[in-house]
């Protein structure tokens, strides 16, 4: 079971989280992508799929969660939305209904993917950080100061948290050599992503 969240928001943790469900599926392991971000869900965005049955739905209601996950055309992936947004996600994330579900999921799958809300300033990550096996903090170059993700790496560890490392988005691309890409903002405002060779 590996916890994917982020110091704060806006830092690719989802997409994070689903590029790495969808290559883990892609090596021919059943894999479990659930959206365990109750208060700004994005994972249904992702994948262009309903989100009006989740997670809280099965937490709230005890259903079984075969009965609402989503088959989205990669073979051995599922994905588990995020549900109806509830007026206490980290009430709920705490439950034993929870625990019980990861659980019954990590039995069935080769890998259970939990994409959290930052950690920062709720406590929903570090919540669902005693039920994972690892953790990977997503912080985005030149964004999140390093204040910031220090606080976020001490917040987890306080709670038993095993981080086993970071994933840095959008890091310079100048000077590591070969084909890359790099961001310019267009007209209007738009950001493009246009391929250039790097130095070596």
């Amino acid at each position: 079971v590996l916890l994917v969240t982020s110091a704060s928001a806006s830092e690719g943790k989802s997409t994070t989280a689903s590029n790495l469900a969808i290559t883990i599926a892609q090596a021919d392991k059943r894999v479990l992508l659930a959206d365990c971000d109750l208060r700004k869900p994005s994972v249904h965005h992702a994948f262009s799929i309903p989100n009006e049955k989740g997670l809280t739905n099965l937490l709230a209601e005890d259903l079984d969660f075969h009965e609402i996950v989503n088959y989205i055309g990669v073979p051995g992936l599922e994905v588990l939305t995020s549900g109806p947004k509830p007026p206490n996600p980290s009430e709920l994330l705490g439950t034993a209904r929870m625990e019980a579900f990861i659980q019954k999921a990590s039995a069935e799958y080769d890998q259970v993917i939990l994409d959290a809300t930052p950690v920062l300033p709720v406590t929903d990550a570090a919540v669902l950080s005693r039920l994972a096996d690892g953790v990977i903090l997503v912080l985005s170059y030149g964004v999140t100061p390093g204040e910031l993700a220090a606080r976020a790496k001490e917040s987890l560890e306080k709670v038993g948290a095993r981080i086993l490392g970071a994933v840095i988005n959008n890091t310079p691309q100048k000077g590591l050599g070969g084909y890359g890409y790099y961001y310019y903002y267009g007209e209007k405002g738009r950001t493009r992503r246009r391929p250039r060779l790097m130095e070596q």
